[in-house]
């Protein structure tokens, strides 16, 4: 029998997501989280898509789990309940979500101590998301011990961009000491949004110009030249480019000396404003998408502005984007409210007719989960809709490498 099943685990400060993929058929076995790890209130919510626990639908456990490891073990236990264990030998490997791999990590990498270490010595890179991934790291190798363990990063899409783009205007020795340039987010779901746009034109991935529009509640646009990243709005951290949920997006850097010198705050609490108080949140008090529509639609001036501000800076990455890659061949709208929102395909595109860009505003309004064309048929640029897969796409890349 050929193993052929991978475990996709990410592993958050205080939560576990969980993916249990056939890679045969890129069929889901089992999907589940584990929420507020350290509480009394931890809860675990497992759903088995095939076997027999199938029929059960969900099933929800609550009760406290007191750390990463305890999480694990009992995610462990539930899929041995559908006769889907880490102990089955049809398990080929797992796959681990890894916020920040730097300039070292560039692609899917196998874990072993000294590659761990590394991932360790990037925490200053991201200290909310790396060490909760390293801890979900360890805990899975000390419960499989003999089973390949791959780090996929979601910095590894972007690393393709040239260094005069990576690159930040600043000395180039202190940038150098502390690692600073633009590194890029949401890798996995660019590298499978790209890749899938290029599908549903029956193009190849290397003949096909893409801007992919990651609009969730962080949000992040690329460049995708012939399925290579050249340019992504996200930088030394997630906090730079689109107006997002919580978080401000491109700011002059002068407003953090401001606030401290003439605010009196502290570094930390800039960054906590910048990062969880601004945004969506910041403008108007809400940073659910659905909400700040529906204000805006009754005509709340608060949130009229907040989704002004937000369709303003993507129509500027979209227009900038246009000009980085010369041919635009599609603008691919993905995640939660790129999905979700024809309203905000509809403002985001309009007035882009120059650039080649046109709705079928039938086709925009109807929602689905499979990818699809909303663009109109005279569009010169395609207009996209494709569900994001982040942990399919860690799936295969981790398949891959372990199959080689």
């Amino acid at each position: 029998m050929t193993a052929s099943r991978v475990l996709v685990l990410n592993s958050g400060s205080s939560s576990v997501k969980y993916q249990l993929l056939d890679m045969a058929d890129s069929s889901r076995l089992a999907v589940g989280l584990v929420e507020r790890i350290g509480e009394e209130t931890s809860r675990l919510t497992h759903e088995p898509l095939t076997g027999p626990g199938a029929a059960g639908g969900k099933r929800v456990t609550e009760g406290p789990i007191a750390d990463h490891a305890a999480a694990l073990r009992a995610v462990s236990a539930e899929l041995a309940a559908d006769g889907l264990g880490l102990d089955s030998p049809e398990l080929a490997a797992v796959g681990h979500r890894v916020v920040h791999g730097g300039t070292k990590f560039t692609h899917p990498t196998l874990i072993d101590d000294a590659v761990l270490a590394e991932i360790r010595a990037l925490i200053p890179l991201a200290p909310l998301h790396n060490p909760a991934n390293v801890t979900g790291i360890e805990v899975a190798r000390e419960l499989r011990p003999d089973l390949p363990q791959v780090a996929v990063f979601d910095t590894a899409f972007h690393s393709t961009m040239p260094e005069h783009v990576a690159r930040y205007a600043i000395d180039a020795a202190t940038a150098d000491k502390y690692s600073i340039r633009r590194y890029g987010f949401h890798g996995t779901s660019h590298a499978y949004v790209a890749r899938a746009t290029a599908r549903l034109l029956g193009k190849a991935e290397e003949d096909v110009n893409v801007i992919v529009l990651h609009l969730g509640n962080g949000a992040s646009a690329s460049a995708v030249h012939g399925g290579v990243c050249v340019e992504t709005s996200m930088g030394l951290t997630p906090l730079e480019g689109l107006v997002m949920g919580t978080r401000s997006g491109d700011l002059d850097p002068a407003v953090v000396f401001h606030l401290a010198r003439v605010g009196g705050m502290s570094i930390d609490e800039i960054d906590s404003l910048l990062n969880k108080k601004s945004g969506l949140l910041g403008l108007c008090g809400d940073n659910d998408m659905r909400e700040v529509q529906r204000r805006a639609e009754e005509g709340d001036a608060s949130a009229r502005l907040a989704l002004a501000s937000y369709i303003h800076r993507l129509k500027k990455y979209i227009g900038a984007y246009s000009a980085v890659l010369g041919r635009v061949d599609a603008v691919a709208f993905t995640a939660g409210v790129g999905e979700n929102s024809s309203q905000i395909r509809e403002m985001a595109l309009a007035g882009l007719a120059e650039l080649g860009l046109a709705l079928d505003l039938e086709a925009n309004s109807v929602r689905s989960p499979e990818p699809r064309l909303v663009s109109a048929e005279y569009a010169r640029v395609a207009v996209a809709v494709v569900p994001t897969d982040e942990e399919l796409e860690i799936a295969s890349q981790t398949y891959a490498l372990v199959t080689g």
